[in-house]
């Protein structure tokens, strides 16, 4: 009987203790409805015009593109190979720095994973050791890189190349969010200076290559007590070069510093970065606290707040504009082909005209790769074509092309015709110049309706006249 009466007793102060940790913990959690209405959660996406868009891209890529970039071998060249997952695949933010930065609590603050069996391990030692890939799924469930490179559906079986001991440090989170139903989050090691390549068992500066190469938006997150930089951090920003426009540096932790120590450390990692950072404007730096918890008293609580919705609306702004920039890239790459196509075809017919009955072909191709402008290989193409100098391609490459490549195994352009395909050079050029631009603006006026619709007739109304006199 006492037993019973302690248990009456004892079950109603759990249950009381219970509701007041609950209060506690949401008195120190931040608000998280700004993240919602900036990235605009709660909206409905027309699925079925984003998908017959991207099924049109795709049609365009493998008619127009696809065709060229095999008969001249343009991936030996790039080592880029564009697969359907990659032109089907959402958009990817990736995240870099040194360790134990915040990278993993600002995916889990991003997509609310904070005190849940799924969010990602933090602590104040280094603690991600794997390239995590965070993607939507229909159900929470965990992914080996092996699963992830072996299905040609998804986006990384290009991974399979850095070998079994990188894929055995990639794992993949699958999860059903309304965010990552518009964007993957990559979670990548963190920087160790005092770390050899050899020690990591795989290439990691060429794995952290191919995901900058495929990023949309990247963010490399230091904070107030790692700001120097060292060989691979160093190494690190060579690679982002060319990818500028792509990169938000974030001062991460901002709440634990003064605002006198914050202006400071604003300044030092300025300092830091200058060198890294050849451009004239500056990558966009964000200064906040990326995690689940309420900035720290006497701090600048509202400019941590209006930065972190700066970067909420940058990172909306890449989900916006996923459809145009995923365009805007295969034309690019469409660009790039056909700009090697040429060059190949110069090369060819340049051996072609010096080949004679005597000569040796060895060296006779030697002496066109080793001083292609004596023959005016280069100068050829930007006379004839409508091609930037900018958009060629290093000369030396070309030497280690046909060292892999026989130029007597490539037609001509002339010759790669055919009665019911057509032309592949034609074919590029109409991919380049007319479809892809049209697609690119059939998305643009769906987005932006002009006034001669809707909006301006009324839907079938007569126009009004707005400077008459009634």
């Amino acid at each position: 009987m006492k037993v019973l009466v302690s248990l009456c007793v004892f079950v109603p102060l759990l249950a009381l203790a219970t509701a007041e940790e609950e209060a506690v913990l949401e008195s120190i959690l931040r608000d998280r409805s700004h993240i919602e209405e900036t990235l605009r959660l709660a909206a409905d996406e027309k699925a079925g015009d984003y998908a017959a868009a991207l099924q049109r891209l795709r049609k365009i890529y493998h008619n127009s593109i696809r065709p060229m970039e095999q008969a001249y071998k343009y991936n030996e060249l790039r080592q880029h190979e564009i697969s359907d997952g990659e032109i089907t695949s959402k958009p990817m933010v990736l995240f870099l720095g040194p360790w134990s930065v915040g990278k993993s609590s600002m995916v889990n603050y991003l997509l609310g994973l904070q005190d849940t069996p799924y969010q990602l391990y933090t602590g104040a030692e280094p603690t991600t050791s794997e390239f995590t890939v965070i993607m939507h799924g229909e159900k929470i469930r965990t992914v080996e890189g092996i699963v992830m490179a072996a299905d040609s559906s998804r986006s990384f079986s290009p991974l399979e190349k850095f070998g079994q001991n990188f894929l055995e440090k990639l794992v993949g989170i699958e999860m059903p969010h309304k965010l990552l139903e518009r964007v993957t989050f990559v979670d990548t090691p963190g920087i160790i200076e005092n770390r050899k390549q050899q020690e990591r068992g795989y290439p990691f500066n060429d794995v952290c290559q191919w995901f900058i190469d495929r990023a949309d938006l990247i963010f490399v997150v230091f904070d107030p007590t790692k700001l120097d930089v060292g060989l691979e951090l160093e190494m690190l920003f060579r690679q982002l070069k060319g990818r500028e426009s792509q990169i938000r540096i974030i001062l991460n932790k901002a709440d634990s510093l003064a605002t006198q120590d914050l202006m400071r450390v604003y300044g030092a990692l300025f300092w830091s970065l200058a060198p890294l950072i050849n451009v004239t404007e500056p990558p966009r730096v964000y200064v906040s606290s990326f995690w689940p918890y309420d900035y720290a008293p006497d701090t600048n609580r509202d400019l941590f707040k209006r930065e972190e919705i700066s970067l909420l609306e940058d990172l909306n702004q890449v989900i916006e504009n996923r459809l145009e920039n995923k365009i805007a890239f295969i034309r690019q790459h469409g660009i790039r082909v056909r700009i090697h196509a040429l060059l190949v075809d110069r090369y060819v017919q340049t051996f072609k005209e010096k080949m004679s009955f005597f000569s040796d072909p060895e060296l006779v191709l030697k002496e066109i790769v080793d001083d292609p402008d004596k023959f005016y290989i280069f100068k050829s193409i930007l006379a004839k074509t409508n091609v930037s100098k900018f958009d060629l391609p290093n000369r030396d490459a070309y030497r280690d092309f046909f060292g892999i490549n026989p130029v007597s195994s490539f037609k001509q352009l002339s010759a790669q015709c055919s009665y019911m395909g057509g032309c592949l050079l034609e074919k590029i050029e109409r991919a380049i110049t007319h479809e892809l631009p049209s697609l690119l603006g059939s998305i643009n006026s769906s987005k932006n309706p002009t006034l001669s619709s809707c909006e301006a007739t009324g839907c079938g109304e007569k126009p009004k006249n707005r400077y008459r006199r009634n």
